[in-house]
Protein backbone atom coordinates (compact mmCIF):
# COMPACT_ATOMS: atom_id res chain seq x y z
CA UNK A 1 0.00 0.00 0.00
CA UNK A 2 1.45 3.62 -1.01
CA UNK A 3 2.28 5.74 1.68
CA UNK A 4 -0.32 8.98 1.47
CA UNK A 5 1.83 10.68 4.15
CA UNK A 6 4.90 10.14 2.19
CA UNK A 7 3.21 11.34 -1.03
CA UNK A 8 1.71 14.65 1.13
CA UNK A 9 5.07 15.54 1.74
CA UNK A 10 6.81 15.47 -1.25
CA UNK A 11 4.08 17.38 -2.98
CA UNK A 12 4.22 20.28 -0.01
CA UNK A 13 7.84 19.87 -0.74
CA UNK A 14 7.20 20.46 -4.53
CA UNK A 15 5.29 23.42 -3.62
CA UNK A 16 7.76 25.07 -1.69
CA UNK A 17 9.90 24.84 -4.74
CA UNK A 18 8.14 26.09 -7.15
CA UNK A 19 7.39 29.00 -4.65
CA UNK A 20 10.89 29.45 -4.52
CA UNK A 21 11.64 29.76 -8.01
CA UNK A 22 9.07 31.91 -8.86
CA UNK A 23 10.59 34.60 -6.34
CA UNK A 24 13.75 33.79 -7.51
CA UNK A 25 12.35 34.62 -10.77
CA UNK A 26 10.36 37.54 -9.83
CA UNK A 27 13.40 39.35 -8.06
CA UNK A 28 15.45 38.85 -11.33
CA UNK A 29 12.84 40.59 -13.24
CA UNK A 30 12.43 43.36 -11.12
CA UNK A 31 16.21 43.36 -11.06
CA UNK A 32 16.18 44.28 -14.58
CA UNK A 33 13.63 46.24 -14.76
CA UNK A 34 15.14 48.95 -11.95
CA UNK A 35 18.96 48.52 -13.28
CA UNK A 36 16.59 49.35 -16.89
CA UNK A 37 15.28 52.29 -15.68
CA UNK A 38 18.53 53.61 -13.86
CA UNK A 39 20.82 53.17 -16.25
CA UNK A 40 17.89 55.15 -18.61
CA UNK A 41 18.10 57.90 -15.93
CA UNK A 42 21.80 58.04 -16.08
CA UNK A 43 21.81 58.86 -19.81
CA UNK A 44 19.40 60.99 -18.83
CA UNK A 45 21.13 63.40 -16.66
CA UNK A 46 24.42 62.48 -18.78
CA UNK A 47 22.88 63.58 -22.05
CA UNK A 48 21.68 67.06 -20.19
CA UNK A 49 24.60 68.01 -18.51
CA UNK A 50 26.82 67.56 -21.65
CA UNK A 51 24.21 69.60 -24.05
CA UNK A 52 24.16 72.43 -21.09
CA UNK A 53 27.63 72.60 -21.77
CA UNK A 54 27.63 72.99 -25.05
CA UNK A 55 24.93 75.42 -24.65
CA UNK A 56 26.58 77.73 -22.05
CA UNK A 57 29.78 78.85 -21.84
CA UNK A 58 31.31 81.39 -19.96
CA UNK A 59 27.97 82.39 -18.93
CA UNK A 60 26.62 82.85 -22.55
CA UNK A 61 24.41 81.18 -24.29
CA UNK A 62 26.11 80.04 -27.36
CA UNK A 63 25.36 79.75 -30.95
CA UNK A 64 24.54 75.95 -30.00
CA UNK A 65 22.31 77.07 -27.23
CA UNK A 66 20.14 79.89 -28.96
CA UNK A 67 19.64 77.00 -31.76
CA UNK A 68 18.24 74.62 -29.36
CA UNK A 69 16.62 76.92 -26.84
CA UNK A 70 15.76 80.23 -28.19
CA UNK A 71 14.69 78.92 -31.92
CA UNK A 72 11.73 76.99 -33.63
CA UNK A 73 14.08 73.99 -33.60
CA UNK A 74 13.28 74.15 -29.33
CA UNK A 75 9.78 72.79 -30.25
CA UNK A 76 11.55 70.08 -32.11
CA UNK A 77 13.93 69.50 -28.95
CA UNK A 78 10.68 69.36 -26.73
CA UNK A 79 8.27 66.66 -28.77
CA UNK A 80 11.29 64.46 -29.63
CA UNK A 81 10.70 62.18 -26.67
CA UNK A 82 7.22 62.41 -27.04
CA UNK A 83 7.33 60.73 -30.38
CA UNK A 84 9.69 58.32 -29.64
CA UNK A 85 8.21 56.86 -26.56
CA UNK A 86 4.85 56.81 -28.47
CA UNK A 87 6.71 55.02 -31.41
CA UNK A 88 7.97 52.43 -28.36
CA UNK A 89 4.80 52.14 -26.94
CA UNK A 90 3.17 51.09 -30.40
CA UNK A 91 5.26 49.11 -31.51
CA UNK A 92 7.98 47.22 -29.01
CA UNK A 93 5.61 43.85 -29.95
CA UNK A 94 6.88 44.02 -33.22
CA UNK A 95 10.28 45.02 -32.49
CA UNK A 96 13.35 42.23 -31.01
CA UNK A 97 14.24 43.04 -27.05
CA UNK A 98 17.58 44.65 -28.49
CA UNK A 99 15.83 47.12 -30.75
CA UNK A 100 13.07 47.99 -27.93
CA UNK A 101 16.47 48.38 -25.67
CA UNK A 102 18.14 50.74 -28.16
CA UNK A 103 14.79 52.71 -28.93
CA UNK A 104 14.44 53.21 -25.06
CA UNK A 105 18.33 54.30 -24.54
CA UNK A 106 17.56 57.28 -27.30
CA UNK A 107 14.24 58.65 -25.47
CA UNK A 108 16.62 58.51 -22.56
CA UNK A 109 19.26 60.47 -24.27
CA UNK A 110 16.79 62.88 -26.12
CA UNK A 111 14.55 63.62 -22.73
CA UNK A 112 18.03 64.56 -21.51
CA UNK A 113 18.82 67.23 -24.17
CA UNK A 114 15.50 68.61 -23.30
CA UNK A 115 15.93 68.69 -19.56
CA UNK A 116 18.90 70.65 -20.16
CA UNK A 117 17.50 73.72 -19.89
CA UNK A 118 16.76 73.38 -16.23
CA UNK A 119 20.31 74.34 -15.74
CA UNK A 120 19.42 77.71 -16.94
CA UNK A 121 16.74 78.24 -14.81
CA UNK A 122 17.83 76.74 -11.05
CA UNK A 123 21.40 76.22 -9.63
CA UNK A 124 22.91 72.99 -9.88
CA UNK A 125 23.18 72.65 -6.36
CA UNK A 126 19.14 72.05 -5.84
CA UNK A 127 19.22 69.92 -9.04
CA UNK A 128 21.38 67.24 -7.25
CA UNK A 129 19.63 67.88 -3.86
CA UNK A 130 16.61 67.63 -5.73
CA UNK A 131 17.32 64.51 -7.47
CA UNK A 132 18.38 62.79 -4.39
CA UNK A 133 14.98 63.79 -2.72
CA UNK A 134 13.46 62.64 -5.53
CA UNK A 135 15.31 58.87 -5.05
CA UNK A 136 14.86 58.72 -1.65
CA UNK A 137 10.93 59.25 -2.44
CA UNK A 138 10.98 57.03 -5.21
CA UNK A 139 12.40 54.03 -3.54
CA UNK A 140 9.95 54.14 -0.52
CA UNK A 141 6.88 54.12 -2.89
CA UNK A 142 8.30 51.63 -5.16
CA UNK A 143 9.15 49.11 -2.29
CA UNK A 144 5.86 49.87 -1.17
CA UNK A 145 4.04 49.14 -3.97
CA UNK A 146 6.26 45.72 -4.52
CA UNK A 147 5.25 44.42 -0.95
CA UNK A 148 1.61 45.49 -0.09
CA UNK A 149 -1.24 43.26 0.01
CA UNK A 150 -3.54 45.96 -0.59
CA UNK A 151 -4.97 45.82 -3.94
CA UNK A 152 -4.14 49.44 -5.67
CA UNK A 153 -6.35 48.74 -8.85
CA UNK A 154 -8.70 51.53 -7.38
CA UNK A 155 -6.41 53.92 -6.90
CA UNK A 156 -4.67 53.46 -10.15
CA UNK A 157 -7.75 54.59 -11.96
CA UNK A 158 -8.18 57.36 -10.09
CA UNK A 159 -4.82 58.86 -10.33
CA UNK A 160 -4.79 58.22 -14.37
CA UNK A 161 -7.92 60.12 -14.35
CA UNK A 162 -5.98 63.01 -12.47
CA UNK A 163 -3.76 62.92 -14.47
CA UNK A 164 -5.56 63.86 -17.63
CA UNK A 165 -7.21 66.71 -15.50
CA UNK A 166 -3.15 67.34 -14.44
CA UNK A 167 -2.26 67.53 -18.36
CA UNK A 168 -5.26 69.79 -19.25
CA UNK A 169 -4.48 71.98 -16.56
CA UNK A 170 -1.13 72.92 -17.20
CA UNK A 171 -2.01 73.26 -21.30
CA UNK A 172 -4.61 76.01 -19.96
CA UNK A 173 -2.18 77.40 -17.44
CA UNK A 174 0.48 77.84 -20.59
CA UNK A 175 -2.39 80.69 -21.58
CA UNK A 176 -3.37 81.77 -17.99
CA UNK A 177 0.39 82.08 -16.97
CA UNK A 178 -1.16 82.40 -13.41
CA UNK A 179 1.16 81.14 -10.36
CA UNK A 180 -1.27 80.55 -8.17
CA UNK A 181 -2.60 77.62 -10.49
CA UNK A 182 1.15 76.59 -11.41
CA UNK A 183 1.68 76.09 -7.37
CA UNK A 184 -1.63 74.00 -7.38
CA UNK A 185 -0.25 72.14 -10.28
CA UNK A 186 2.89 71.15 -8.82
CA UNK A 187 1.28 69.92 -5.42
CA UNK A 188 -1.10 67.81 -7.31
CA UNK A 189 1.67 66.76 -9.37
CA UNK A 190 4.09 65.15 -6.60
CA UNK A 191 0.91 63.37 -5.14
CA UNK A 192 -0.87 62.16 -8.58
CA UNK A 193 3.08 61.04 -8.97
CA UNK A 194 3.87 59.38 -6.10
CA UNK A 195 0.94 57.26 -6.12
CA UNK A 196 1.71 56.38 -9.29
CA UNK A 197 4.93 54.65 -8.47
CA UNK A 198 3.62 52.60 -6.17
CA UNK A 199 0.21 51.20 -8.33
CA UNK A 200 3.01 51.46 -11.48
CA UNK A 201 5.29 49.31 -9.53
CA UNK A 202 2.20 46.56 -8.32
CA UNK A 203 1.45 46.59 -11.68
CA UNK A 204 4.65 45.70 -13.18
CA UNK A 205 5.56 43.23 -10.28
CA UNK A 206 1.35 41.32 -11.46
CA UNK A 207 2.72 41.50 -15.04
CA UNK A 208 5.51 38.96 -14.41
CA UNK A 209 3.06 36.21 -13.40
CA UNK A 210 1.59 36.24 -16.86
CA UNK A 211 3.19 33.22 -19.10
CA UNK A 212 5.21 34.12 -21.55
CA UNK A 213 8.41 33.61 -23.34
CA UNK A 214 11.65 35.08 -22.50
CA UNK A 215 11.39 37.51 -25.69
CA UNK A 216 8.36 38.69 -24.42
CA UNK A 217 9.17 38.55 -20.66
CA UNK A 218 12.06 40.83 -22.01
CA UNK A 219 10.11 43.76 -23.66
CA UNK A 220 7.64 43.84 -20.73
CA UNK A 221 11.02 44.48 -18.57
CA UNK A 222 11.74 47.33 -20.67
CA UNK A 223 8.20 48.96 -20.99
CA UNK A 224 8.28 48.32 -17.09
CA UNK A 225 11.12 50.33 -17.13
CA UNK A 226 9.75 53.38 -18.93
CA UNK A 227 6.92 53.08 -17.17
CA UNK A 228 9.03 54.10 -13.45
CA UNK A 229 11.53 56.42 -15.49
CA UNK A 230 8.74 58.37 -16.95
CA UNK A 231 7.09 58.02 -12.53
CA UNK A 232 10.26 58.98 -11.53
CA UNK A 233 11.22 62.41 -13.92
CA UNK A 234 7.61 63.73 -13.29
CA UNK A 235 8.31 63.53 -9.62
CA UNK A 236 11.34 65.19 -9.98
CA UNK A 237 10.15 67.62 -12.46
CA UNK A 238 7.27 68.64 -9.95
CA UNK A 239 10.05 68.86 -6.66
CA UNK A 240 12.15 70.75 -8.60
CA UNK A 241 9.38 73.33 -8.77
CA UNK A 242 9.39 73.45 -4.94
CA UNK A 243 12.68 72.37 -3.93
CA UNK A 244 14.71 74.11 -6.49
CA UNK A 245 16.57 77.33 -5.88
CA UNK A 246 16.49 79.78 -9.04
CA UNK A 247 19.41 80.65 -10.54
CA UNK A 248 19.66 84.40 -10.71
Amino acid sequence: MADPYNFQNRAAQARVQSGAMIDEGLRAYMLKVYNLMALGLAITGVAAFATWQLAVQGGHITPFGAAIYQSPLRWVVMLAPIAVVFFLSFRINRMSTGAAQGVFWLYAALMGVSLSSIFLVYTGQSIVQTFFVTAASFGALSLYGYTTKRDLSAMGSFLIMGLFGLIIASIVNIFLASSAMAFAISVIGVLIFAGLTAYDTQKIKEMYYEADDVAMTGRKAIIGALTLYLDFINLFMFLLQFLGNKDR
